[in-house]
């Protein structure tokens, strides 16, 4: 499912996909992929929701925040035959530089809040919470891009908290910048002589 900058829809984080993890092999993992797409197609289209796309070939319907996505998508691989946490697994890209304002050091949610009826913000630390709580109720084994790429405190905290529990990837923070990857990389080389 897309959300964020990658849909025009109401979801503000902006990937969420499944993981085969216990599959077999490559065939086996696209088998299970292409099953559960197509059955949540299904329940989406029960639900009344949009089943376009959004930029990343996910659908792209108004969910009011992460929980409501990972309901569906559990509902979707249990109609395929498969089960949560067994058999099927869930990662997330939240593109949280999108949702951070520098200026109150904040994260905010625009969409959740059109959503919801109320104003939604989050501090770094409720936005980890949030995390957290994801973590310990649906499989989610991986979260890219959790916090804004310049929040170094918060990926600090975020590590300590779910390092050891999930992967926490760093795309917007490593892959896209290179200025940082160059001062770390001679950081390293400095302390290795």
């Amino acid at each position: 499912i897309n959300g964020g900058e990658d849909a025009k829809n109401a979801l503000d984080l902006q990937e969420f996909m499944i993981v085969p993890a216990r599959a077999k092999n490559f065939s086996q993992s696209l088998c299970m992929g292409t099953e559960i797409y197509h059955a949540l197609k299904t329940l989406l289209k029960k639900h009344n929701h949009i089943t376009g796309v959004g930029d990343e070939g996910g659908f792209a319907p108004d969910l009011k925040d992460a929980r409501e996505v990972f309901d569906i998508l559990t509902e979707a691989a249990r109609m395929a035959g498969y089960e949560t946490g067994k058999d099927i697994f869930f990662a997330m890209d939240a593109a949280a530089s999108e949702l951070y304002n520098a200026e109150k050091d904040i994260y905010e949610f625009p969409g959740e809040t059109k959503m919801k009826g109320k104003q939604v913000i989050r501090t770094r630390e409720d936005l980890i919470d949030y995390y957290e709580d994801l973590v310990s109720d649906y499989p989610l084994i991986s979260i890219e891009d959790g916090l804004h790429e310049d929040d170094w405190t918060g990926w600090t905290t975020l590590t300590k908290i779910l390092g050891n529990k999930i992967q926490l990837v760093g795309d917007d923070l490593f892959v896209t910048n290179t200025k940082k990857l160059k001062v770390g990389i001679q950081k390293e080389a400095g302390n290795a002589i």
